[in-house]
């Protein structure tokens, strides 16, 4: 073959590799760069440091499609160590890449390290943020979309736009002055304010201060768009409403619902949703975006209140007069119970496959095994102040769980962690994980003893909520279960003095984090592990470490020094295999050329 002939063939190969995104070397990358800063801001209206995600607070949104492969290369500019997680990526496979301190090391201040992970048969609403040393209460969050493949049809017409509202309860002092309280043995208390989007409340009465800036979303008339809610908080519930519009329910957290009008909608800490808004209004005025506190005493926490604006481009003038108040009655909890009750899944919709989300009958698997996870009020263990998952409070080992097993460490953690509440134990501080069996299919009761309702996540899953109530769980209760249509999704609400129970069926390898989304009880221990592994392991079940892997701990000595290029960051795992992929084709090109 002539020379210039097979040049000319390379071009032409190159040319098509680069048009059609590297599809030979399998699923589509995106990749992200993402440096963690200290800025200042004065959301509500004054100044203080915030974690931004390149320079932007919230960060920027992650935007993938099914089955897309995700390259996010972290540069730690704090002066903390860092973690990101990413809850409800079901990382499946892979908990190398979950972002918690039982599965992964910290990333040092100044370093880098470039997750790597694939979004495999999941759609739908999550956000991003920090899991170490309280940090999410200064920042650190974004969105991540994952969109529908052209083959999979969404079940409602296409949106024309999309809005994200990023939503939490939020503190004057930072995340550092935060945790010190409670190390203190002190709560909280009162949230000086709900921002949206990074901003704080609209000046729609006297008591909001002068000079804050808000959040004005513009819309068109007659326009329907797809807005995505996420509470990112700290341990508020809050109530979101659009004056005069509203909210058609059609996703939660990878699962497409059956679809559901409200005026008003309860988002608890960690859940994320979406829902289909039409400006259908006559535009006479502006309309309040509101976030407010819910399952509080609502008059004395008024402080703690979000309000944007909604402009409609032919708005004949600014939004006034009191704001709109929420439908639900939050001192009769049984009527706000029925709001997420009402949730269900559409069981006739595709997901991120073809196939109907209601094709998976959970209902008709039978049990393996039952696990009680019992939260109390805070209670004081070896001097500190500590919370508990069925009187323990846990403790992080000092080498990441799955590390420990893959390098041999004996002693890092237990297998012992009860399967129902131990009265006749004191509260304790300890290393006890879940130790649970592969394509086991296990029912979890999360009760909630404490005084403040709570949000309940898993990582590695997503569960089916199939049923909630007040009181004191019990056996009998199963048959009031939804075992045909109910709602599958990772964070639920737990209301107090009240339980949920959920059914996960256990085909995703690795060890995988079981917390209270609050991220107070989560920084005092609420929070325990699941350890799930194929004793038939051949890798096709779980991943190996991932060859950027961090060590700390009994491993520290494998870590090497990290060297920065003039870029100072690496090259992300997902463009190395796309650059060796592409040299393997290129070689198989050559060699039938000659």
């Amino acid at each position: 073959m002539a020379a210039t002939d097979f040049v000319s063939r390379f071009l032409v190969f190159v040319c098509l590799t680069l048009l059609f995104g590297f599809s030979i070397a399998g699923d589509p990358y995106v990749s992200y760069d993402f440096t963690l800063s200290y800025i200042t801001a004065s959301p509500l209206g004054v100044p203080q440091q915030v974690i931004a995600v390149n320079g932007k607070f919230p960060g920027p949104v992650i935007n993938a499609t099914t089955n897309y492969n995700v390259d996010v290369n972290v540069i730690n500019h704090l002066d903390e160590p860092l973690l990101l997680t990413w809850p409800g990526v079901q990382m499946r496979r892979d908990s190398w890449q979950d972002g918690v301190l039982g599965t992964n090391c910290p990333i040092p201040p100044k370093w880098n390290y470039t997750y790597d992970f694939q979004l495999k048969d999941q759609i739908g609403s999550y956000f991003y943020s920090p899991s170490l040393n309280f940090q999410r209460a200064s920042g650190g969050f974004g969105a991540i979309i994952v969109n529908n493949r052209d083959l999979v049809p969404i079940p409602f017409p296409k949106p024309d736009g999309e809005i994200i509202f990023i939503i939490g309860d939020w503190y004057t002092q930072n995340h550092t002055a935060l945790r010190s309280i409670l190390d203190s043995g002190k709560e909280l208390g009162m949230p000086d304010g709900v921002l949206i989007n990074g901003k704080g409340p609209f000046k729609y009465n006297s008591s909001v201060p002068d000079g804050i800036e808000h959040e004005t979303i513009n819309v068109n008339p007659g326009k329907t768009y797809r807005i995505r809610v996420h509470n990112v908080g700290i341990s508020t519930s809050l109530n979101f409403r659009i004056q005069n519009h509203k909210l058609l329910l059609i996703e939660t957290e990878g699962r497409y619902t059956s679809q559901m009008n409200f005026t008003d909608f309860d988002v608890h800490v960690g859940q994320s949703y979406s829902f289909l808004v039409t400006m259908d209004q006559n535009a006479t005025s502006d309309y309040y975006i509101v976030a407010s506190a819910r399952f509080v005493n609502e008059t004395v926490w008024q402080r703690v209140t979000g309000v944007g604006i909604l402009h409609y481009s032919n708005s004949k003038g600014p939004a006034s007069g009191p704001l709109p108040v929420p439908a639900t009655d939050v001192y009769h909890p049984w009527s706000a119970m029925n709001q997420p009750r009402a949730i269900k899944q559409n069981v006739s919709a595709a997901g991120a496959r073809p196939n109907p989300q209601g094709s998976f009958h959970y209902g008709q698997i039978n049990i393996t095994s039952t696990y009680i996870l019992r939260s109390l009020p805070p209670t004081v263990i070896n001097g500190k102040l500590r919370a508990t998952l069925n009187g323990i409070s846990f403790v992080n080992p000092s080498t990441p769980m799955r590390l420990a097993d893959h390098h041999k460490v004996k002693g890092d953690y237990k297998l012992d962690f009860p399967d129902r509440p131990l009265d006749d134990r004191h509260p304790r501080l300890d290393n006890s994980i879940i130790n649970a069996t592969y394509k086991g299919f296990i029912q979890v009761i999360f009760q909630n003893n404490d005084t403040k309702i709570q949000s309940f996540h898993m990582d590695g899953y997503s569960f089916y909520v199939v049923g909630m109530d007040f009181g004191i769980w019990s056996e009998d209760r199963k048959g009031s279960y939804n075992n045909w249509d109910a709602i599958s999704r990772s964070t639920v609400e737990v209301y107090p003095g009240a339980w949920t129970a959920v059914l996960v069926s256990l085909d995703n390898v690795g060890v995988w984090n079981i917390r209270v989304e609050n991220l107070d009880r989560w920084y005092l221990g609420q929070e325990t592990y699941i350890r799930i592994v194929n004793p038939e392991e051949n890798g096709s079940t779980e991943m190996d470490p991932p060859p950027n892997v961090l060590y700390c701990g009994a491993l520290q000595n494998l870590q090497k020094e990290q060297h920065h290029s003039s870029a100072g960051k690496s090259i992300p795992n997902g463009p190395l295999k796309l650059i060796f992929s592409m040299m393997i084709v290129f070689l198989a090109s050559f060699w039938s050329f000659c």
